[in-house]
């Protein structure tokens, strides 16, 4: 880490560590108003947004992924993490014709007919966007990544990891329930082709292949790329948020809005790989045209056992069954020995009516998935740690879909693709390789009835260790473990700096 990005660190976590230590030990003296307390939480919140913001693209995604984790961060942070937004200067395009020179060799311009240098189309920390004629006269755009960026994002990460341990040993209960470093791993995992735009440019190719069963959705063609050089197809149209919904038939908004649920529904049950990151800025659409999704550099994987919990989840939402709801969200993740497990039932069989049959003008289904893992947390329920990436990505889609079709219900749209998901899943589940692996796991002697054991007893334990976590205590904690953390991040700041110092 260079000298000046390690003081930059230092001094926006160590700044945030003494906040939070003057705000765990010191306190305030006398008494204060309501409005006193909600003034200085406010204040706390817009601290802890642009201290993330100054630190960059890493810190801003860590930030985004909490802001769907109400179980370990106030309300009033979240408000404000939500804002979280990717606000850096433009660089003049001088600063990136030494990167189009290494990876493109000095004769690159000639690949065009024609690059705006003067005004990007997109600025983000990580890549700035232009707009290029291709040598055939098709409109295109280049992405060229940062100088420099990718070391930065690396050792963020790497810090960000030990960080993760340091705070859990020092709170290992609240870490059986939330794995911070698997949470972040997750993260790492979906973030790190970012850093690669030839796995972006694959992830473009898979998605391209997944989306030709959709007929009002595409992806951009790559044209040709290398790791800190994209170059693709215009997407056509404008941003979803920014179209009127005027401008398009009432059937042609539907039929986007139902396929751009519909897609992800397949990314998450059937490819097992989905656009982690569908904000509106990430979906153009054309009136009259097609919804292009662009900027795959962030992509979740889950595998298929993770896949048909979930999916199990949501069937249960759908069918307002808020004991399977429950039960199914425990197998995703563990039941820990202080659980309890009744309570959480309970808790879902409130919340779930609440869900089945919502539109999306009446539900934001993002804020509910959420709202579970708050009552699954504060019942020491663990977690898969995918459930953040997911999360954050039905949060987005949600929220473009909204600018076009409110109207649409969630759950619906789910339903009306149950028939062609578990026709695919059926079509795999009997497919060469899981015959091949069914019958070697018959010959290992773990068939079925095993599992069904480890079930029963699974449960039995679960009912057998119940503890009654009590809310008021969780209330308390729930603000603390913001404070741990950041009192984690700024300690692990702060020793880096100093062990930088001694070794110089």
């Amino acid at each position: 880490m260079s000298i000046h990005r390690l003081r930059l660190v230092s001094e926006v976590l160590g700044g945030l560590f003494a906040n939070e230590v003057s705000r765990a030990f010191g306190g305030s003296r006398g008494v204060d108003s309501g409005a006193d307390s909600v003034g200085r939480e406010q204040q706390r919140a817009r601290e802890v947004r642009r201290g993330l913001e100054r630190l960059g693209p890493f810190y801003i995604k860590v930030g985004q992924i909490l802001s769907t984790r109400p179980d370990i961060v106030p309300p009033a942070v979240i408000s404000e993490l939500e804002k979280l937004h990717d606000r850096v200067s433009s660089l003049p395009f001088s600063h990136f014709e030494p990167v189009l020179e290494e990876e493109l060799g000095p004769d690159w311009k000639e690949r065009f007919l024609h690059v705006e240098m003067l005004d990007p189309l997109g600025v983000a920390s990580l890549a700035q966007v232009y707009a290029v004629t291709l040598r055939d006269g098709r409109p295109g755009v280049i992405k060229i990544q940062r100088p420099g960026i990718r070391d930065t994002v690396t050792e963020d990460m790497r810090m960000m990891r030990r960080a993760a341990r340091m705070f859990g040993r020092c709170a290992p209960r609240f870490n059986a329930v939330v794995d911070i470093e698997a949470m972040l791993g997750v993260l790492f995992d979906a973030m790190r082709p970012e850093l690669d735009f030839t796995v972006e440019a694959s992830h473009m190719d898979q998605a391209r292949e997944a989306v030709k069963g959709f007929r009002t959705l595409s992806v951009p063609e790559v044209e040709f790329c290398t790791p800190r050089v994209l170059v693709q197809s215009l997407a056509p149209g404008k941003s979803i948020g920014g179209i009127d919904r005027a401008e398009l038939p009432e059937r042609e908004r539907l039929a986007i809005g139902e396929e751009l649920l519909s897609f992800t529904y397949r990314g998450f049950f059937v490819d097992r790989m989905f656009h982690a990151d569908p904000h509106p800025g990430n979906i153009f659409v054309q009136p009259g045209g097609q919804a292009s999704l662009i900027d795959w550099g962030m992509v979740g994987r889950v595998d298929r056992r993770t896949s048909m919990m979930i999916m199990l989840v949501l069937l249960n939402i759908a069918q307002n069954d808020g004991y399977g709801t429950a039960k199914a969200w425990i197998d995703l993740g563990y039941a820990t020995p202080w659980a309890d497990v009744t309570a959480f039932m309970s808790d879902m069989s409130a919340l779930t009516p609440k869900i089945a049959s919502a539109s999306l003008e009446e539900l934001n289904f993002g804020v509910t998935l959420t709202a579970v893992l708050e009552r699954s947390t504060k019942r020491g329920i663990k977690t898969n740690p995918v459930i953040s990436v997911l999360g954050k990505a039905f949060g987005n889609i949600e929220g473009s879909v909204r600018c076009l079709a409110p109207e649409l219900s969630l759950t619906g749209v789910f339903q009306d693709q149950m028939q062609r998901i578990m026709l695919d899943l059926v079509g795999e589940h009997f497919s060469l390789t899981q015959a091949a692996r069914t019958v070697t796991e018959l010959m290992l002697g773990v068939g079925a009835a095993p599992e069904q054991a480890r079930t029963l007893a699974r449960d039995l334990s679960n009912r057998d260790f119940g503890v009654n976590i009590g809310q008021d205590r969780s209330a308390r904690s729930r603000p603390d473990s913001l404070t741990a953390g950041l009192l984690s991040l700024g300690g692990a700041a702060l020793w880096l700096q100093n062990r930088r110092g001694n070794r110089s």
